[in-house]
């Protein structure tokens, strides 16, 4: 579901700045949408993410870093989880290369990394409801990229964008309704379905904080965001350690 997020995250994972008044730009095809969500960069810097069980308890939690390398051809983000010694205990690599699948290559406790792509990047990383393909951002590679309805969530005007998968393995994401943020166009909310129509995962944006980019400017960074099992009701909270302003600052709103 969320390569989101991200992904990068869920893609989901991303900096918006902000921007000044100005008209509207026009509104996109649903292959467009998916296009321009494909470009997102991940935040890179270190967090946490918080394990929870689905007997509601909460675990220890797992520290995270992000990083990103440009290359003239590809893009790659690299994933560490670190374990309670401060070792890292499991690293993901996601490969994007124009007109290639996604490469995932995944290294666990000391074992040969293993290079996937596709369905068999469903797995999970470092025991977070997260899979590989979410982080990835996989469904927004599918061929059927469609702007189904409009409509606010958190405060915000959103497209909602529907990416069906023609193959889905059993198990797996068969739908994805991502709610795209009109003006900023980045991921606000998505839900992933299987073949049978049942509700899978539901990605949400926790809260914002405005931060100073290297640039000077002023922009609004992602400092929480969660991914629910609904067939577990397990849920992993992944927050990020950002540099905040001195002074307080009034956040995008949030969803009630």
């Amino acid at each position: 579901m969320l390569r989101f997020l991200a992904l990068g995250l869920a893609g989901l994972i991303v900096s918006v700045m902000v921007r000044s008044a100005g008209p509207p730009p026009p509104l996109p095809t649903g292959p467009e949408l998916a296009a321009s969500l494909r470009e997102l960069r991940p935040v890179e810097g270190s967090g946490v993410m918080r394990l929870r069980n689905p007997d509601g308890r909460w675990t220890a939690q797992v520290p995270v870093k992000v990083t990103l390398l440009e290359q003239k051809d590809s893009r790659q983000v690299f994933y560490e989880a670190f374990g309670p010694d401060g070792i890292v205990s499991e690293t993901l690599t996601v490969i994007h290369a124009a007109g290639r699948p996604t490469v995932y290559v995944l290294a666990t406790g000391g074992h040969e990394p293993r290079r996937l792509t596709g369905a068999p990047a469903a797995v999970t990383f470092a025991g977070s409801e997260f899979w590989l393909s979410d982080l990835g951002l996989e469904f927004l590679d599918w061929p059927d990229q469609k702007i189904v309805k409009r409509e606010t969530r958190k405060g915000r005007d959103c497209l909602v964008l529907a990416s069906s998968n023609p193959n889905p393995d059993a198990g797996g994401h068969a739908r994805v309704l991502s709610w795209v943020d009109v003006e900023h166009r980045a991921i606000v909310r998505a839900e992933a379905v299987d073949a049978a129509g049942h509700l899978q995962k539901e990605f949400s944006i926790g809260s914002f904080s405005r931060v100073k980019g290297p640039d000077g400017e002023s922009h609004w960074q992602l400092k929480s965001m969660d991914i629910r099992n609904e067939q577990t009701d397990a849920r992993t909270r992944l927050e990020f350690d950002l540099k905040l302003p001195a002074d307080p600052v009034t956040p995008p709103p949030a969803e009630p």
